[in-house]
């Protein structure tokens, strides 16, 4: 547990450029609160004790108005961005080297039993508002943007937009590392609508030709 939490903290580190000391991080970083107290509630779901780790959860959730299920499953090197409004799940799995950035949800879609939340896997970056719904698999290196919601699966490699989510980029190999960059996913609509502009004008140049060429 306490390797685990080093880690959190060094991730930080790693993808905050705002993070200058450790003590400030320690003191203000709500992400990091709301982890800690995940960490020690899982723990103690593991070894078994009643009440305490729900009650744990809770109190962080009062705390940092971020919402942890002591049953979930993350791994090392989590990172929480600023964080009001993040949930996840009881049944929820993420993997290594994730960030989540506020507003995020890693829910359910009704009453379904057993595994009803999602996985997330290795380097996954969900930026702000998304919500992820079931049990649904993401794939290692996805990038999913703001305020999607994704309700299948997502394969690694990929990149994911709107409502609900489509995958607009996918390759062979791992997308560069563009962890704190939301501004530059592409935008399918409108490359849909520019392409189109492109084709009218190609027709209407067409078309002039042709009058131009008729002996009336």
């Amino acid at each position: 547990m306490f390797k685990a939490i080093r880690q959190d903290l060094q991730a930080i580190f790693d993808r905050d450029p705002a993070a200058t000391s450790r003590m400030e991080v320690i003191l203000t970083y709500a992400g990091f609160h709301a982890l800690l107290f995940y960490r020690i509630a899982h723990w103690l779901k593991i070894q078994g004790v009643p009440f305490f780790p729900r009650a744990l959860s809770q109190l962080a959730r009062w705390l940092t108005g971020i919402e942890i299920h002591p049953s979930a499953t993350i791994g090392t090197g989590f990172f929480i961005d600023h964080g009001m409004g993040v949930v996840v799940g009881e049944t929820a799995e993420i993997g290594d080297y994730v960030t989540l950035f506020q507003g995020v949800t890693l829910g359910g879609t009704g009453k379904e039993r057993g595994k009803r939340h999602p996985t997330l896997g290795n380097h996954v970056v969900v930026g702000a508002g998304a919500k992820i719904l079931g049990g649904i698999k993401i794939g290692d290196n996805v990038k999913i943007g703001a305020n999607s919601v994704v309700i299948k699966t997502v394969p690694p490699n990929s990149t994911v937009i709107g409502v609900p989510a489509r995958v607009i980029k996918t390759q062979g190999e791992r997308l560069p590392d563009v962890t704190m960059d939301q501004t530059n996913l592409p935008d399918p609509i409108n490359d849909r609508f520019a392409a189109l502009e492109q084709e009218l004008i190609e027709l209407r140049k067409k078309l002039d030709q042709r009058d131009s060429q008729l002996p009336f």
